[in-house]
């Protein structure tokens, strides 16, 4: 089945403007985390953000945009909190990088879980439809594991990236459930991240055996 073509509305440049789409996203963010996204109309949409629907038309063409820009959203502010708090400078192994980048990916979930759940249980993550967020994420982990295993083959890069965006997307999902402790949350990352770590190790082991030692042609 094709995927269904989103139509995107012009973004503003006004202040004004902006300020009114960001409270149109705020508040629609608020009720799919109270009602799930099936149950929440953009007529709700309106008339809880305190704006005519005519106003909610005007920057988003119906309620799959604003799932769209909401899951932009969240991923901008991954982004900016793996490039603020991940990726510093200096000397970390492994095990500190991946930690880090789970808790990072985590908090950020943790942060907006009523709307996280709303989103997984409405929205089909992978194949979804969503042009921009799939590629954006499986480019943002590629990056991580070129960082993790240093220059190496690209095709190679890409199957690592698949594994690890399933095996991590799911652990963060698990760590940044509402109903997950503080305690038990830290365990599932910090195994997570050994599992990661282990993988790692052993993947540039054997690529540095394979520089040494290569297969006889």
């Amino acid at each position: 089945m094709p995927a269904k073509t989103v139509t995107q509305r012009r973004r503003p440049t006004q202040d004004r403007a902006k300020a009114t789409r960001e409270h149109i996203l705020d508040t629609a963010a608020r009720l799919f985390g109270e009602r799930g996204i099936a149950n929440t109309s953009t007529n709700r949409i309106a008339a809880e953000a305190g704006v005519s629907i005519g106003t909610v038309y005007r920057y988003f063409s119906d309620r799959s945009v604003v799932v769209e820009e909401l899951l932009r959203r969240l991923l901008e502010s991954v982004e900016r909190r793996l490039t603020q708090r991940a990726f510093v400078p200096g000397d970390t192994t492994t095990l500190e990088l991946i930690t880090r980048i789970l808790e990072v990916v985590t908090a950020e979930l943790v942060d907006n879980a009523k709307l996280v759940r709303a989103l997984v249980a409405g929205v089909q993550f992978y194949n979804s439809g969503i042009p921009e967020f799939e590629p954006r994420l499986r480019l943002l982990v590629k990056v991580i594991v070129i960082q993790i295993l240093g220059p190496g083959d690209d095709h190679q890069y890409d199957i690592a990236t698949f594994v690890l965006l399933n095996t991590c997307f799911a652990a963060v999902l698990r760590a940044s459930s509402l109903e997950v402790g503080p305690q038990e949350r830290q365990e599932v990352l910090e195994m997570t991240a050994q599992m990661v770590t282990a993988w790692a190790e052993r993947e540039r082991a054997k690529d540095q055996t394979l520089r040494l030692w290569p297969p006889e042609k």
